[in-house]
C-alpha cells in the first residue's frame, strides 16, 4: 500500500466562544487562526487524516522535511516512517503538536484498510471508560465550586482544577473545593508549569493533605532533577512527562529517577499513537499509570486500548457548564465503531475554508 500524495489543506478557523483562559502569564483560548488537514492518500484508495491548529507551520515542515520522505512509501510501514519522523526531528527540531501528526494519519489509513476502529487495532481493552471534568480558569473561588457542582450534577464523577498559578490563591481554591465536594470526589489539580521548586512544594504538600488523586506539572519539565526533589518532599503523587520532549525516552528518566507515581501520554506532544503506546507499555512495566492527556476522537481510541488509563479528560471551559457531546449522562465515553480514527465528520464540517482560499501544498 503506497502512499501516492501527501497535502495539507489549510482551513481558517474561527476564534474560540465563549473565550476561556488558563493560568496568568499565559495566552487563553485560541484567536481566529488557520489550521491544517494533513492528508495522505495512498494506490488502493484509502485516505488518512490528521489536524493540527498550526496549519501554516505544518505546510511548512510538509513542504520542506515530510512529503520527500513519504512519497512513495508504504503506508503500513508505521514503525519505520515513526522513525523516519524521529530522524528528520534531528535536523528539523519539529515542534511536539507536529511530531505525531503522520503517526495519526498512518493509524487512521490501517483502521480503514482492516475495516476496524483504531482502538480495536491497537488490541482493545474497553470500551468505555469514566470523564473527569477539566477545568478552564475561572475568576474566583465560589465560581469555582459553583462549576464543580454543575459537573457533579452533570455526571462528571471527578474533577480537575487548572487555577490562576498563584501558590497562596490555589492553595485555598484546592482546600475550598475539597472541602465542599467532600473526600469521596477525586480530584486533581494541574499547575500548567507555574511554579518554582519551593512554590510547587508549598502547594503539593498542600494537596497531599486534601488527598488530592494526582498533582501535574507544577514546574517546566526542562528538569527530572526537580521533580525527583519535588516527589522526595511530598506525597500527593505526581503526575509526569507531559510535554517533554522525547516521547518514551525522556518519560524513562522521570521514572528512573523516582520522580514519577504515573506518567501522561498523548497522541499530540508523545509522538503520535505509536509513541503514546509505547509510554503506555513502558509504565506498565513498572505497573505505573499512563493517563491520556486530553480529549477528542484520538484519546477517545488511547483510552479504549490502554489498560493503564483511567479517565478520558473532559475540558471544561466555561461557565455555565456544558459536558461534552462525547460524555454520556453517567460520566462516561464510549468506544467509537468507525474503521480508522473516525475524522470524516469532523474533516466534512472545517475543511471547507471560511474567508481562505482553499490550499493544498
Amino acid at each position: 500500500m503506497k502512499i501516492t500524495a501527501v497535502d495539507v489543506v489549510l482551513c481558517a478557523r474561527p476564534a474560540v466562544t465563549p473565550a476561556f483562559r488558563w493560568r496568568d502569564g499565559l495566552p487563553g483560548s485560541e484567536p481566529a487562526h488557520t489550521g491544517g488537514w494533513l492528508v495522505l492518500s495512498t494506490d488502493d484508495g484509502h485516505t488518512g487524516y490528521a489536524y493540527s491548529q498550526r496549519g501554516v507551520i505544518l505546510a511548512d515542515i510538509v513542504d520542506r522535511r515530510l512529503r520527500p520522505e513519504l512519497l512513495g512509501a508504504d503506508a503500513l510501514q508505521r514503525e519505520w516512517l515513526w522513525h523516519r519522523v524521529w530522524e528528520l526531528d534531528r535536523i528539523e527540531e519539529m515542534p511536539l503538536y507536529i511530531h505525531g501528526l503522520v503517526d495519526v494519519a498512518l493509524w487512521d489509513i490501517a483502521g480503514k484498510a482492516a475495516g476496524l476502529p483504531v482502538h480495536r487495532l491497537l488490541g482493545g481493552y474497553r470500551s468505555a471508560i469514566p470523564a473527569y471534568a477539566s477545568t478552564a480558569t475561572f475568576a474566583t473561588i465560589s465560581e469555582y465550586l459553583d462549576v464543580a457542582d454543575q459537573c457533579l450534577e452533570l455526571g462528571y464523577p471527578a474533577i480537575k482544577l487548572h487555577a490562576w498559578g498563584n501558590a497562596d490563591r490555589d492553595i485555598a481554591l484546592c482546600a475550598a473545593l475539597r472541602e465542599h465536594v467532600g473526600d469521596s470526589v477525586p480530584l486533581m489539580y494541574d499547575g500548567s508549569a507555574g511554579f518554582d521548586l519551593l512554590d510547587s512544594i508549598k502547594l503539593g504538600r498542600v494537596l497531599s493533605e486534601a488527598g488530592y488523586l494526582w498533582y501535574e506539572e507544577p514546574m517546566r519539565e526542562f528538569s527530572a532533577t526537580a521533580y525527583q526533589r519535588l516527589a522526595e518532599k511530598v506525597d500527593v503523587p505526581l503526575i509526569v512527562a507531559e510535554t517533554s520532549d522525547g516521547a518514551h525516552m525522556n518519560t524513562a528518566d522521570f521514572i528512573a529517577n523516582g520522580s514519577a507515581t504515573a506518567v501522561r501520554t498523548s497522541a499530540g506532544l508523545r509522538g503520535g499513537i505509536t509513541g503514546a503506546m509505547r509510554i503506555a507499555h513502558l509504565a506498565d512495566a513498572y505497573r505505573m499509570r499512563a493517563e491520556v492527556h486530553g480529549g477528542g476522537i484520538v484519546h477517545t481510541h488511547l483510552c479504549m486500548a490502554i489498560p493503564n488509563t483511567t479517565y478520558y479528560e473532559s475540558f471544561v471551559p466555561a461557565n455555565p457548564v456544558t459536558r461534552e457531546e462525547a460524555v454520556d449522562a453517567n460520566g462516561l465515553v464510549h468506544a467509537g465503531t468507525a474503521p480508522g480514527i473516525g475524522y470524516e465528520a469532523e474533516w466534512e464540517r472545517t475543511s471547507v475554508p471560511a474567508g481562505l482560499e482553499p490550499f493544498t501544498s
